[in-house]
């Protein structure tokens, strides 16, 4: 999936982005994702600094998810920034999102920040992750 506008680099990034997402596999993530990059989460007022919670976060909820589709794309205007519309289900709650994602100049990401609808949607994806990651969240809390 080609986005026009969007910088070389990070459009490489967001191809195997995609790539993964398409695999459901994200063991190739660390690739592609800053050491210091932030995870902004839909369900928490403070972000989650460091590569290993943006690993680990992402990780978990693509497993959460079900019936996970992208549906649009675009790219801001310094090409070094992208929004992807998304739908899913958690359950038997559906919802719809976007992932606002930034990159460096180096095409890493630099900034993953997640908003979700409705509310019963975002409740569910929160109930479960909370459930996966309970243990092992607090010490990624920035």
């Amino acid at each position: 999936m080609t986005l026009q506008g969007l910088d070389p680099k990070a459009a490489a990034s967001l191809r195997r982005w995609h790539d993964m997402v398409a695999r459901k596999d994200m063991s190739d993530l660390a690739a592609i994702v800053h050491p210091q990059a932030v995870f902004r989460s839909p369900m928490a007022h403070k972000p989650y600094p460091s590569r290993d919670a943006v690993l680990l976060l992402l990780g978990t909820v693509m497993q959460v998810f079900e019936d996970f589709t992208y549906h649009r794309q675009a790219a801001s205007a310094d090409g070094m920034s992208v929004v992807l519309e998304f739908s899913a289900r958690v359950g038997d709650k559906s919802l719809k999102g976007v992932d606002l994602i930034a990159f460096d100049a180096d095409g890493m990401i630099v900034d993953f920040e997640v908003m979700i609808r409705p509310m019963s949607g975002l409740q569910a994806l929160g109930a479960e992750m909370g459930a996966r990651l309970a243990a092992v969240l607090p010490q990624f809390k920035g």
